[in-house]
């Protein structure tokens, strides 16, 4: 079994890309076995802890105070009411419980505190807990390793080269500084990107080269295609092919063998064809619920329904 590399070049991940699709898919597939059970998927609940009013400009986020779209500004949830709902995420089958909140950094005062309350909570109920909270200093990182954080979400969005076109409040460089620091605390990371955002395929082997590269690879990687919501910059863009979905995916997994692969945003726009090729191509994480943050997910019974036609379990918890 080759070793796992951490010096993937643009020429090779292209090469890797472009293979004709059905070569790519069993290239990827056959990765996918050497690491992971080929079907299984690991459940995920994502849910929006603190909802609107961020000050950052990231072009396809309906949160972003200065956009005008149908979110409106919660404060942050409850401790109570954060752990029901990780109770209802518990029986629909999801072993990780992903909490969301729409700052730009981490506060330093009592909401932090609720925080750390809210991670110690879901960990109690046998799940494992997982933030993304915008930027964290070491010190912060630590206190959500001591509570029991699995992991913590900062996706890199898309390529270095493209950055600067979908996002201008925070740079590169501090997204790779907060993976820097959760590393260091020893929380898994989850980290990954976005497709359909007006990038060329280039731009897409930048993101899984800076992916990829990392030492150790991200725990976990989701691949989100864009949901354009009305009111951002990104509002009107047109539909991504999704067979461009099922490469993306197919690379990283040839990239990351271990890593998982979550198919995360846009799923609801998929049709089953597209989905039951994604996980052939090795995705082996999704996201359940009917919301992600603030974008349509798909319903429960959809997912069942689907998983039975396919033949695909949810993976039993092992924490």
């Amino acid at each position: 079994m080759p070793s796992l590399r951490h010096d993937w070049s643009i020429p090779e991940i292209e090469a890797i890309y472009v293979e004709p699709l059905t070569s790519l898919v069993f290239h990827a597939a056959s990765v996918h076995r050497e690491h992971h059970a080929p079907n299984q998927v690991q459940g995920c609940m994502l849910l929006s802890i603190k909802t609107g009013g961020c000050p950052e400009d990231c072009g396809y986020c309906p949160q972003a105070a200065r956009y005008h779209t149908d979110v409106e500004h919660q404060p942050l949830m409850s401790v109570e009411d954060t752990l029901t709902s990780a109770r209802a995420a518990k029986e629909q089958g999801a072993t990780r419980f992903c909490m969301g909140a729409a700052w730009r950094d981490v506060p330093k005062d009592g909401r932090f505190d609720q925080v750390l309350d809210m991670v110690r909570g879901v960990r109690s109920l046998g799940m494992e807990a997982c933030c993304t909270l915008g930027m964290l200093n070491g010190d912060q990182a630590a206190a959500l390793a001591d509570a029991g954080l699995s992991a913590y979400n900062h996706n890199l969005d898309t390529s270095p080269e493209f950055y600067g076109e979908i996002i201008t409040t925070r740079t590169y460089q501090e997204r790779l500084n907060t993976l820097a620091h959760v590393r260091g605390a020893g929380i898994t990371v989850c980290s990954g990107g976005i497709i359909g955002m007006g990038e060329s395929r280039a731009q897409r082997y930048g993101l899984l080269r800076e992916l990829s590269n990392l030492n150790p690879h991200p725990e976990s990687v989701p691949v989100n295609m864009l949901v354009p919501v009305e009111g951002t910059p990104l509002g009107n863009r047109p539909a991504e092919d999704p067979l461009e979905l099922v490469r993306m995916i197919a690379t990283a997994r040839i990239l990351m063998p271990k890593s998982m692969v979550r198919l995360s945003a846009g799923r609801v726009s998929l049709s089953d064809e597209a989905q039951a090729l994604c996980f052939l191509a090795g995705a082996n994480s999704v996201f359940l619920g009917d919301r992600l943050l603030t974008t349509p997910n798909p319903e429960a019974d959809t997912d069942r329904a689907l998983f039975a036609k396919l033949g695909v379990t949810l993976q039993a918890s092992h924490v």
